[in-house]
């Protein structure tokens, strides 16, 4: 068997009035494609955030082999942010503008970055979605800024990626991007959602329930 590529020990989380949401929580994720399914409120999108460090456990460890990407659901609700920083590049670009405007100090901040301008534009081409770095993401759709949240993720090439529901505010032609897209990625895939067909669709190999603590459950 595979070494596994996340495993939770003992992992316990409350929300600040004292709700339980996990309890004496262990589970390890190997390598491949893991739906997780479950009624909303059942834990689905906490998991993932404690997985992703967005949130902090009161209890127990999380450790992952490689790096983690992580798509929230709520993504759009980031009006404020640049196109650039969903993509997770402003830094990067940042430190290219000001080498390219005299500033030495600056290069180690472009690490491999020298043409990061040129293939956001083409990860954000792949969805048909505008190529504008500098645009908020208040002036996307739900769906344009979901696609977005992926096409960063993809220039990333995590090791692990998690997505929460990112099948929400989709329409049809935009799943079909983002299936296409997951299909041909090759690392550990978490996917948390309500979407059967979706999952069938991009390959999982394992369903769990999150009902109550994690539970092995037949594929529909």
């Amino acid at each position: 068997m595979p070494a596994p590529t996340i495993v939770c020990s003992g992992l316990a989380f409350a929300w600040p009035d004292g709700a339980p949401v996990l309890s004496g929580f262990d589970v390890a994720f190997g390598a491949g494609r893991t739906a997780l399914v479950g009624a909303n409120g059942s834990g689905k999108s906490t998991l993932l955030r404690l997985i992703a460090g967005r949130l902090t456990p009161a209890a127990g460890t999380i450790s992952t082999a490689g790096e983690v990407g992580y798509l929230p659901q709520d993504v759009a609700l980031d009006t404020h942010r640049t196109v650039a920083e969903l993509l997770g590049i402003a830094e990067q670009r940042a430190a290219l503008h000001a080498v390219e405007a005299g500033d030495p100090t600056a290069i180690p901040a472009v690490g491999d970055g020298w043409d990061v301008e040129e293939r956001a534009a083409a990860a954000l081409a792949r969805f048909d979605l505008p190529t504008d770095l500098d645009r908020r993401v208040g002036t996307l759709s739900g769906g344009e800024a979901v696609l977005t949240g992926l096409a960063g993720l993809l220039m990333r090439r995590p090791a692990i990626t998690l997505l929460d529901e990112p099948t929400n505010n989709l329409d049809l032609a935009s799943v079909d991007c983002l299936a296409e897209a997951l299909v041909a990625y090759r690392g550990a895939l978490i996917v948390a959602s309500h979407d059967w067909s979706f999952l069938q669709r991009i390959g999982i190999t394992r369903w769990w329930t999150v009902e109550g603590g994690l539970h092995e459950t037949a594929e529909p």
